[in-house]
């Protein structure tokens, strides 16, 4: 309420977004009508503006209601200008309720002059595109999911009134507000089935075990709500979000897979102008745009999204509904009749009543189908030996978790006859990637689960030309017992330039690997154990020099010392690494390094890095002295992780960006640095068992929020 009685002179806009069903007409009415706003403003409207947009009728509504009039407006009349005069010199308040296109606010500005009175407009929206476009001066606002205690406050007050929850109910009612999942629409539907009944416990218990029956006997007033959103998509857009319904209820998936599901299953069109990464990076932002996709990023965190469960319900029901998806059980009878299916398994029924896979089904059985993820438990030996894949010939998505089945061979040479295929996960225990994978040119994603072995990927990588995300649990260039001198027969042409993730590689020194590297030029994310590989010659550790992966944005290395007890050697904690990083660089994480104050001045100097994390890191002396030359001009967020430092001292313009520092089980160190306190983009320290260090980083936020005149900085943790 400040940003409307206070604030800019200029016509300011205050867009509210949020999820259908997430309250945001409930809030803009409760403003509205609140006494300290009501008589701060002139002149108020209150217009409904929704899809059936009709820029005539609004502006009579409008004009209506700030001149206190019920005659219509002739149609010669130019109402746009008669509003404008009619608002000319005054303070006014209107609100825009359920804004769909960026457009209607840009007909409506010249209806609304800007006269330094303070005047405002709410803007109600679903869509974060119009919400950010609305802004002259205010961020939005962007109304969370309540959190559980929010939503049982909700629920307490809908069904008591002004009155407590009675001790026997609470628990139980706790329980249904938990289940609602921080919609308050739930809350107010699950709050009117609940206020209709006995307050006895036995009553609320019979609502929790049926929440969902409740929640659908308003089905039509809930779909509706969501489909108004979902008709409101383009057309390229929709599959994109019922391909959700493949994921069970409150998954959370990270924005990477969720590109790399999208692009594996074709839903991604081509233009000349952009790639293939650019146009999916907008497919997603459109889908969070839309608020039925919900975006989690918090500082440090990779970012993830998720759908709510009634979305969930409504992808589910209406990509079966149109035979684009179906989520099935082993035991259900059934056949491949969706494009897409996701099987949960019941490792009791697979064999008996669920025979898709059979070797003697029929070839036109699932033909259309491009899409198959099975879950379960693991499936028999006896069983897997009658699990047959080679007549679905158009599978383009093939997600055989590796808690269902081991691949052996004979079922890998089914696999490599689906040439179509571009996504595909399995797990096996093949030592390397056999001559018949040379068959499936079109893969893009291959992601293998092999803990029994390190997969061997040469020469056959070379053939999957169009190969841009490699995850395995280990793989190598080649067998690392080999003699590191010996050379490894590489045809001179060969090169994966679409690869951008590589995931999982077992390093040690050879004098090919830095060759092989500079086949994949393209790589922007790389995470790979370095074998310890000491050259006694230099006195310092074998690492690969990478500067000329000049697109490489994010790399993760676990130093595997030979030592047992991976303290790695005196010699070696005293001497420098000899890196060579890409100044691309933007997340670096270090496992288990030993590290020198000169190593870390290395880093120091990468000038794009936002993230850095080091975990069981051994710093030599246990110092870490930054000077004046140590500056991280672009870090925004450092973790450290049981870091054996003592004394750590930092600059005042050693970190001139960081928002957030996250020590973890640091147990040495007795202080975290005063100067911490100058840094004014800081947001949150966090501390994790690392008790020694919060009267520092108390001191350090009091400081901080005295000098930044009451903005906060926030200490949490565990």
């Amino acid at each position: 309420m400040k940003k409307l009685t206070s604030g800019p002179a200029d016509l300011d806009v205050i867009s509210i977004t949020g999820m259908p069903g997430s309250g945001k007409t409930t809030l803009a009415y409760k403003v509205y009508n609140d006494k300290s706003v009501s008589s701060h403003f002139d002149l108020r409207a209150w217009c409904m503006v929704d899809q059936g947009y009709d820029e005539r009728k609004l502006l009579d509504n409008i004009f209506n209601q700030v001149s206190d009039s019920d005659s219509k407006l002739s149609e010669n009349i130019d109402v746009a200008d008669k509003l404008r005069k009619q608002l000319l010199g005054k303070r006014y308040l209107i609100v825009l309720d359920d804004v769909w296109d960026t457009t209607i606010l840009d007909e409506l500005r010249r209806s609304f002059p800007d006269v330094n009175k303070g005047s405002r407009i709410i803007l109600t929206t679903r869509e974060k595109k119009v919400a950010s476009h609305g802004k002259p001066y205010t961020d939005p606002l962007n109304l969370r999911l309540l959190r559980s205690e929010e939503s049982w406050e909700l629920l307490e007050k809908r069904a008591f009134g002004n009155e407590s929850c009675p001790d026997e109910l609470l628990d139980v009612g706790k329980e249904i507000a938990e289940n609602c999942k921080g919609l308050p629409l739930v809350v107010d539907l699950i709050a009117g089935v609940i206020v209709g009944r006995e307050k006895k416990k036995s009553v609320w218990l019979e609502v929790v075990n049926n929440l969902h029956s409740f929640i659908f006997k308003n089905e039509v007033e809930v779909m509706k709500v969501i489909e108004i959103s979902y008709d409101h998509l383009p057309d390229h857009l929709k599959p994109c979000l019922l391909y959700f319904a493949g994921w069970p209820k409150d998954t959370a998936v990270t924005i990477y897979d969720l590109k790399v599901m999208l692009d594996a299953a074709g839903f991604v069109e081509n233009t000349e102008m952009k790639s293939t990464e650019e146009m999916v990076k907008i497919y997603v932002n459109d889908l969070i745009s839309s608020s039925l996709v919900i975006c989690f990023n918090e500082i440090g965190d990779e970012p993830t999204c998720r759908v709510h469960d009634l979305v969930h319900d409504f992808c589910l029901i209406k990509a079966r509904k149109e035979k684009y998806f179906d989520l099935i059980s082993s035991s259900a009878p059934s056949d491949l009749l969706s494009s897409q299916i996701t099987i949960d398994d019941d490792e009791e029924q697979f064999g008996l009543n669920f025979v898709l896979f059979g070797s003697n089904k029929k070839r036109h059985s699932g033909k259309q189908l491009y899409s198959l993820a099975i879950e379960g438990e693991k499936l028999d030996n006896h069983l897997s030996d009658t699990f047959h894949l080679k007549h679905l010939r158009l599978l383009r998505v093939l997600h055989l978790h590796p808690s269902f089945i081991m691949v052996k061979d004979f079922l890998l040479n089914e696999i490599c006859m689906l040439n179509h295929l571009r996504y595909l996960r399995i797990r096996t225990e093949v030592k390397s990637l056999p001559l018949s994978f040379s068959n499936l040119w079109n893969l893009e994603f291959l992601w293998v689960d092999n803990e029994e072995s390190t997969l061997i990927l040469l020469p056959r990588i070379w053939d999957l030309v169009k190969l841009r995300v490699l995850i395995t649990t280990a793989c190598a260039f080649f067998d690392l017992d080999l003699d590191a001198d010996e050379s490894i027969l590489i045809a001179e042409d060969s090169k994966l330039e679409n690869l951008r993730y590589l995931e999982g590689l077992m390093l040690s020194y050879s004098k090919d690997t830095e060759d092989i590297f500079k086949r994949l030029p393209n790589l922007q994310v790389l995470k790979f154990d370095l074998k310890e590989s000491w050259d006694y010659s230099t006195e310092q550790y074998w690492f690969p020099k990478l500067d000329f992966l000049t697109e490489l944005e994010e790399l993760r290395v676990l130093f595997k010392s030979s030592n047992t007890n991976d303290s790695g050697s005196s010699a070696a904690t005293n001497r420098p690494w000899d890196f060579h990083f890409p100044s691309s660089l933007k997340h670096l994480k270090l496992y288990k390094f030993p590290l020198t104050s000169d190593s870390l001045s290395t880093i120091a100097r990468l000038p794009n890095l936002e993230k850095l994390l080091l975990y069981r890191t051994i710093i030599h002396g246990e110092e870490w002295n930054m000077g004046e030359e140590d500056t991280f001009e672009n870090l925004k967020f450092l973790k450290l992780y049981q870091v054996t430092i003592s004394k750590w001292e930092v600059g005042e313009e050693s970190f001139p960006a960081l928002e957030k520092l996250e020590l973890e089980r640091c147990r040495k160190l007795e202080e975290i640095p005063p100067s911490f306190e100058y840094i004014w983009s800081l947001k949150i320290i966090k501390l994790v068992e690392s008790p020694q260090l919060k009267d520092s980083a108390m001191k350090i936020k009091e400081h901080a929020e005295d000098m930044r005149g009451g903005d906060e900085l926030q200490v949490v943790g565990r």
